[in-house]
This record gives structure tokens, C-alpha cells and sequence, in this order.
């Protein structure tokens, strides 16, 4: 009878373990997707790739700015920067939005403007325009006819929030 129990004991350890295995390997597997919780809400999200640039007029030999690294550098540095410094206390959204980034001829990121405006929406862009400065590397500057030039990048991004009062 004993050993039939520690026999059972055993199974069921492993099978609770295994299971608890793969839940985590699905977490690992799932996309870029990444969420933000805290005391009230539940923020959940997805920056799109490619980020897509802005051809400068009338300019024969065009070649978009990057960044060291790759478009995948600079949007897992992002997504970390967004982790540590977004303020979701103030907002909740949904939707996609689209984030404009003028780099200028030197690669320094000048501007950044988000769209669509909504509710709320203003808080939500001076925090990714803080987190976007916060940023300290630079990008390689567009360039046209093989002189730097000032371009704009696009950062496209889907949220999901989900608020609860406590």
C-alpha cells in the first residue's frame, strides 16, 4: 500500500510539474506582445513592425534611418523603456496609435507626435515622449543623394487596457 501511495505522490508531482512547464514555455513562445499592470489597470502592448519611414521629396537616392542594432533593438529597447516609465494610473486605451519620430541630420529624435487624440490620449503621449527620450542612443540619419537628412520614422502600436477598482 505504501509504495502504490508513494507511487501516485510521484505521478501526480510530475504531472502538476510538467503542466506547470508548459504553461511557462507557452509564456515564452507568445509574441512581442507585453503587458503592464498595476494597483487599477491592465495594459497590454503590441508595437507593430516595420517601423515605416517617410521618403523626403524629391529626392532621387533615399536611404531611411536606422538604428544600431535594427529595427528589433530599437523596439525591445522601447518596449523596456515603456515597461519602466509609462504611467498608466491616468489612462485607459485602446486602439491602435501611431507615433511620429522626427530624427533630424545628426540622428537625434526632435520630435514625437502620437495620433489618433481621444480621451486621455494627451497623457499617454507626454509619457511615450519621455520614454522615447529617454532613449539615449541615436539613430544613423536618413540620407538623400548621400547627404544626411531630417526624416520622420513611424511607430505603429496596438493597446488593450483593462481597468478595475480595488
Amino acid at each position: 500500500m505504501k509504495n502504490s501511495l508513494k507511487t501516485l505522490f510521484v505521478l501526480l508531482t510530475l504531472l502538476i510539474s510538467g503542466s506547470a512547464f508548459a504553461q511557462f514555455n507557452d509564456v515564452e513562445e507568445r509574441d512581442d506582445n507585453f503587458i503592464i499592470e498595476n494597483n487599477k489597470n491592465i495594459l497590454k502592448i503590441d508595437i507593430k513592425e516595420p517601423l515605416l519611414q517617410v521618403a523626403v521629396k524629391n529626392c532621387k537616392d533615399f536611404k531611411a534611418a536606422s538604428f544600431e542594432g535594427g529595427v528589433s533593438a530599437y523596439k525591445e529597447m522601447l518596449r523596456k523603456y515603456m515597461y519602466v516609465y509609462l504611467n498608466t494610473d491616468f489612462y485607459v486605451l485602446n486602439g491602435d496609435f501611431t507615433f511620429t519620430l522626427t530624427v533630424d541630420d545628426k540622428g537625434k529624435v526632435k520630435n514625437i507626435e502620437g495620433t489618433p487624440k481621444v480621451a486621455n490620449s494627451q497623457v499617454f503621449f507626454d509619457d511615450m515622449k519621455y520614454v522615447v527620450r529617454r532613449i539615449r542612443k541615436n539613430w544613423i540619419p536618413a540620407t538623400c543623394n548621400g547627404q544626411p537628412v531630417t526624416s520622420q520614422i513611424k511607430i505603429k502600436m496596438n493597446l488593450s487596457s483593462i481597468s478595475t477598482d480595488i
